[in-house]
């Protein structure tokens, strides 16, 4: 278990002053990054808390999204941690923020399906069909695991392309070109975070923008893409 140094999210655009002398310099400027998305999960009254990891595992990512007791949890594993950045290797510091704001969506994006109470469920309309057999039940629950995982992370993907659709338009082509990147680059096709399915019906924008919503507007392509990844 990891011993966090920060919880609860307060006024999210003021987080990183309230607790700069506790956060890493790296840190802060993540949490700068991520502040339009953290102020919008305020606007929904998402149940959010920040979680700042000082000894993150290896592997660890550095923004991940948990569960506990009904609540979300944002987890920052950027300190003491070697692979960090490696998501952004070869992108000029200056070029950063968008794409972790981008990153931040995606995650918040789980939150906002997780606090309406259909994490893992199929929109309506949808029913899985098919005889998925195997000797072992555990490889059947296994693969159940990783085909829900999936559709979760198809889902935020594109949320997150339709955030950065509606706040910063004029980068969405790059950050479409870096998101796509690290989703063909997964290193085992159709695992949970294989999302190219969903991610190739995004490539111009042009499906975001009819929603009321940000998350809202994920919803049309993420249909479409169901039944094409599964």
């Amino acid at each position: 278990m990891f011993k966090p140094l920060l919880l609860a999210l307060g006024l999210a655009l003021s987080v990183p002053a309230l607790h700069a002398a506790e956060l890493t310099a790296l840190e802060q400027r993540w949490l700068a990054a991520a502040g339009p998305v953290l102020a919008y999960s305020q606007q929904l009254k998402l149940p959010l808390d920040i979680t700042v990891q000082p000894r993150p595992r290896p592997g660890d990512v550095p923004l991940a999204m948990g569960f506990d007791q009904g609540r979300c949890k944002l987890v920052m594993s950027l300190r003491n941690n070697p692979d960090a950045e490696t998501v952004l290797a070869g992108i000029p510091e200056a070029e950063q923020a968008v794409l972790i704001e981008a990153m931040a969506a995606h995650e918040i994006a789980h939150c906002w399906r997780y606090a309406r109470g259909a994490w893992h469920a199929l929109p309506a309309g949808f029913v899985e069909v098919g005889d998925e057999r195997a000797a072992d039940a555990a490889l059947l629950a296994a693969s159940r695991a990783m085909r829900e995982t999936r559709r979760e992370e198809g889902f935020a993907d594109l949320a997150a392309l339709a955030w950065t659709r509606r706040s910063n338009p004029d980068d969405y082509a790059r950050v479409y070109r870096w998101l796509s990147g690290v989703r063909e680059r997964v290193a085992v096709p159709r695992s949970g975070h294989d999302t190219r399915a969903w991610v190739r019906l995004a490539g111009d924008g042009a499906a975001f923008g009819a929603a009321a919503a940000p998350f809202d507007d994920a919803v049309g392509l993420w249909r479409e893409g169901l039944l094409r990844a599964d």
